[in-house]
């Protein structure tokens, strides 16, 4: 008998400490509602690539691409100003993985690297915090665009080239051909630059009282590496769909 009273009295103190939680958290969330702040989670997937603007002649075409499978998961804050809150400041951290696989035919690649075929893995896991600048177009459909700043935590940039000829040191160096199963691997992840910066924009729709339907495009601006034997630009441009949860 005195153990099922225990059960009971247990079950009893954890259903008080549960409504008191939801009570604290209901206080905070109509107090936050006041105060013109509104918090969101969100989780999606980056699809995109590393690419330079505009092709180069070097790249002559591109023979295939697989975005890889990117996740993003993001908490963020706005801050709704004026009597209607048509305008407000959002401040967010977002944890996320960038990458993409790709085959080009290409012709006199750099200095060091000359074929006319190749395979690129790029990719890497980043925190990036965006602060964006949001607009109520509707009471469903809300706008945002702002600037981020990202820092990588790891990366991958290697790949190999076949069907060509390397050139030692200089332009005119000597030749090293590669044909048939032969490959010139090359790995670059050591020199990945570590912060990137660059502008995003995007929309919400409010598919339900707390769930919404987000697409953002992510627009890097500054390279993402940091050596020159490709030598040529090339900047992050990612397209993030996914789902929110608004508090």
């Amino acid at each position: 008998m005195k153990k099922y009273i225990l059960i009971g009295l247990l079950a009893f103190i954890g259903t008080i400490n549960t409504l008191k939680a939801q009570e604290e958290r209901n206080h905070g969330i109509i107090w936050s509602a006041l105060h013109g702040l509104e918090y969101e989670i969100k989780a999606g997937f980056n699809v995109g690539g590393a690419s330079p603007l505009p092709l180069p002649a070097e790249i002559r075409a591109l023979t295939g691409y697989n975005p890889t499978i990117c996740l993003a998961i993001e908490g963020n804050t706005t801050k709704w100003f004026g009597k209607d809150s048509k305008w407000g400041m959002t401040l967010g951290l977002r944890l996320e993985t960038k990458g993409m696989e790709a085959k080009a035919r290409v012709k006199n690649y750099s200095m060091e690297i000359i074929g006319d075929g190749g395979e690129l893995l790029a990719g890497g896991s980043y925190f990036s915090i965006p602060v964006t600048a949001a607009y109520k177009l509707s009471q469903r459909v809300r706008i945002n665009a702002g600037p981020y700043v990202s820092f990588m935590t790891s990366g991958d940039f290697n790949g190999h080239v076949h069907d060509g000829y390397l050139r030692k040191d200089t332009p005119t160096g000597e030749k090293a051909e590669f044909e048939g199963d032969k490959i010139a691997p090359y790995d670059f992840s050591k020199d990945l630059s570590n912060f990137q910066w660059g502008f995003q924009a995007g929309a919400e729709w409010k598919a339900f009282k707390h769930l919404n339907v987000c697409a953002v495009l992510v627009w890097g601006l500054n390279d993402k590496k940091d050596f020159k034997t490709i030598t040529f630009n090339m900047y992050p441009i990612y397209l993030n769909v996914g789902f929110g949860y608004a508090f």
